[in-house]
């Protein structure tokens, strides 16, 4: 099989043993080094791209992506939501009533914002159906006063389905005795789980009739429409143009770049910023094997002299160290991303394993929206971290191969 004389000289020096110990441990760290460079940014790129997904699929599929409110309360809602749904951008639409205020019992208190619902069409914008520990969205039966709470609230509360708690609402009811704050009982029909903590903590379900009942509204009237758009990043200005087109009262829109829309920039940016850092650890790894190639040309000055005398052209010298310098990248960079790849798809188990064995949370969802560690592994990210450090190592390859190509035969022999 024919092989050109640089590839095979250059592929012979990456496999031969050399008599300068010192450069092949340079050179086998120069390997390992950009290894752990690529792995590393391989992993942290996934677990990025793990909180941004759940950032998108988890926490936004649980809030709105926008509503459409009046200040007072909307009647005919039904009539409404036809005609929002006639915009091609809107996937689903469901009325809701949002309140405010206190749950308690047995002495303990946990602030809550109360979304009251239609079961039927809160599937159809929400997530909710999927996360529920006990109970579901059909335990909100009209006029029962059911609630559903999450996980965190119900244990701060000491609660389980079927307890009664009592809401307080931050209004209050003039009597001939007095001001008393408005109470309402309600009872636990459900709990949920979604790992995020802002959620599972402070938000509760019940039905669309039984808030109304607490506002001394009518019963089919609700505060607004909650929006399910295809594309979640067109939300402000899609939502402000369907408020603008519904002219019956003064509409306007609420969108989840105000409540969450920080969080996800932040996210983002993050994102940028770390794989920038990382990439400088995979350059320092490559420019290792500058030195690596200096002190082969070096060690090997004797021989390029030899080929230089036998008839090879510098052209030929300096494509004989570009490819041992460039195999050094290749099979670094392919551990890496090797390594990487299977570290990406089990870091998230592997953390957890190791949240079990020290009895300890490492994402507390009292501080992080989500309250574990999420990787999504990308192909095109690890095909664009692999090719950055096969550039940076062939980069890397250029001045020692140069240097070794002004080699002159006579001042090498001089002293051989």
């Amino acid at each position: 099989m024919f092989r050109p004389l640089s590839v095979f000289i250059g592929a012979r020096y990456t496999r031969a043993k050399r008599r300068n110990h010192f450069v092949s441990f340079i050179s086998l760290t120069s390997m390992i080094g950009l290894a752990l460079g690529v792995l590393v940014m391989i992993v942290v790129l996934s677990v990025m791209n793990g909180f941004d997904y759940e950032m998108r699929t988890r926490v936004l599929g649980m809030v709105p992506h926008a509503t459409v409110e009046s200040a007072e309360p909307i009647g005919d809602w039904r009539r409404m939501a036809a005609k929002v749904l006639k915009h091609p951008q809107v996937l689903a639409v469901a009325p809701f009533t949002q309140m405010q205020g206190l749950l308690t019992h047995d002495g303990k208190v946990q602030k809550v914002l109360i979304n009251a619902v239609d079961p039927q069409e809160e599937r159809k914008v929400s997530i909710i159906d999927k996360f529920f520990l006990q109970g579901s969205l059909d335990d909100l039966k009209a006029g029962a006063f059911g609630i559903v709470i999450g996980d965190k609230a119900a244990a701060k509360l000491g609660v389980v389905v079927g307890d009664k708690i009592t809401f307080v609402a931050p209004e209050v009811t003039v009597t001939p005795a007095g001001m008393f704050p408005r109470l309402k009982r309600f009872t636990v029909v459900g709990i949920f789980h979604v790992g995020a903590g802002e959620i599972d903590g402070y938000l509760a379900l019940t039905n669309l009739n039984d808030i109304a009942r607490l506002h001394r509204w009518k019963a089919d009237q609700v505060q607004g429409l909650r929006l399910k758009f295809a594309d979640l990043f067109q939300a402000p200005r899609t939502a402000w143009e369907i408020a603008g087109q519904l002219g019956d009262k003064d509409y306007y829109a609420r969108d989840w770049t105000r409540t969450h829309g920080n969080l996800y920039q932040a996210i983002r940016m993050e994102k940028a910023m770390i794989g920038l850092l990382l990439l400088l650890i995979v350059a320092v790894a490559a420019f290792n094997i500058i030195s690596t190639l200096v002190m082969v040309v070096t060690d090997k000055k004797g021989d390029i002299a030899i080929l230089r005398t036998l008839g090879a052209t510098p052209r030929q010298i300096m494509l004989i160290f570009m490819v041992q310098g460039t195999v050094i990248g290749v099979v670094g960079t392919l551990i890496g991303a090797v390594l990487g790849i299977f570290s990406a798809l089990n870091v998230s188990s592997w953390i957890a394993a190791l949240e079990r064995l020290l009895g300890i949370k490492f994402l507390n969802a009292d501080v992080y929206f989500i309250d574990y560690l999420p990787s999504k592994l990308m192909s095109e990210d690890v095909l664009l971290v692999c090719a950055a450090a096969l550039l940076l190592s062939f980069l890397a390859t250029l001045y020692p191969a140069w240097r070794a190509a002004r080699t002159q035969p006579a001042e090498a022999l001089r002293y051989e």
